[in-house]
């Protein structure tokens, strides 16, 4: 059983890297984003009910509440993938892997990040700065109006680095692991439910800074330990694509805390490092500038092929995160023999 559910997580790695996510495909993170609203208007309804006002007692039943909501949120998300995969178990097992591969395969973002990094790198190519500052627009949280080209070029690189963490790594990661207790799917989805939450609830605006606590600290927690995974793997990534090892490490072990987030600088640093660029600098976020540490050092100028070397480091990275698993699954079913 084990050998299958391993299996599952490299057939689902492979039909990612073909299908990515077409926009017909039904994605159960559409699911978790409706669930997350409709929590939250039900939860802020109960705390304008019982701590109305701007008050100390606002502030606690906002971060209860927002605990409350990654709570429930993730714990609804595992169960409704861990019964639908136990009653396609007792339907036929053929049809409990067809969905445990789903589900995993829907968890994985490699094609689909390449697809929208390249789609700005096109843009760019064709001298459409207003196409670029849209595309980008659907990858990024910060405002992109009236950024120029090495702007541009500047945030594909940040955000397809980051995103090689929560978007490719830490799925694999997750899927990986879970496999070994039977619940692969349903741990990435876990996962999966924490990452939305973060991007739906986790600003640190007036609206989300207390509400949205948790479920920011609960996806720093969840990308601990991938993201570091990701600052070793990119270097080596980066000696299979042509770039600086050595520096990738280099600036990666000097930069890896220049973020607010504690996983963030991981993969921009190494990335950074790999091409010789900096990021890092002023972003404007719903209207307010906000200055950030610059990552690694101006080597070279940023250009439009950094945004593809960034995605071929993102594939390498992917590609080398499902080499060692693929080890790791040989020498324990080895063990088992």
């Amino acid at each position: 059983m084990l050998t299958l559910l391993l299996l599952d997580v490299f057939i689902a790695f492979v039909l990612d890297l073909v299908l990515g996510d077409p926009y017909w495909f039904p994605h159960p993170v559409r699911f978790i984003g409706w669930l997350i609203q409709r929590t939250e208007r039900l939860i802020r309804k109960r705390i304008e009910m019982f701590a109305p006002g701007d008050t100390e007692t606002r502030v606690r039943y906002e971060r209860a509440g927002g605990t409350f909501l990654m709570l429930f949120v993730v714990t609804v998300t595992f169960l409704l993938v861990y019964f639908v995969l136990e009653i396609a178990w007792l339907a036929n097992p053929v049809l409990f892997h067809i969905m445990n591969i789903y589900f995993i395969y829907s968890s994985l973002a490699a094609k689909c990040l390449a697809d929208e990094a390249g789609k700005v790198y096109r843009k760019l190519s064709e001298g459409d700065m207003e196409g670029s500052r849209r595309q980008l627009a659907m990858l990024v949280g910060r405002q992109t109006e009236g950024l120029n080209e090495k702007e541009i070029i500047r945030g594909v690189v940040e955000t397809t680095a980051e995103n090689t963490v929560d978007g490719v790594i830490s799925p694999l990661v997750y899927a990986f692991i879970g496999s070994f207790f039977g619940i692969g799917a349903p741990l990435v989805y876990a996962f999966k439910a924490i990452s939305t939450l973060d991007s739906m609830v986790g600003y640190m605006n007036d609206k989300y800074i207390n509400f949205g606590r948790t479920s920011a600290k609960t996806d720093d927690a969840a990308n601990f330990i991938p993201a570091r995974l990701a600052g070793v793997l990119i270097p080596i990534a980066a000696l299979f694509c042509g770039k600086n090892f050595k520096e990738s490490f280099r600036i990666m072990l000097r930069d890896r805390r220049n973020h607010k987030s504690p996983n963030c600088a991981y993969p921009e640093a190494a990335v950074a490092g790999a091409l010789g660029i900096k990021i890092g600098g002023t972003n404007i976020y719903f209207g307010q500038a906000v200055e950030k540490p610059t990552i690694g050092d101006d080597v070279k100028e940023l250009d439009r092929e950094d945004i593809r070397d960034t995605i071929r480091l993102m594939y390498a990275a992917a590609f080398l995160t499902v080499f060692i698993e693929g080890l790791i699954t040989i020498v324990v079913l080895a063990g088992r023999m």
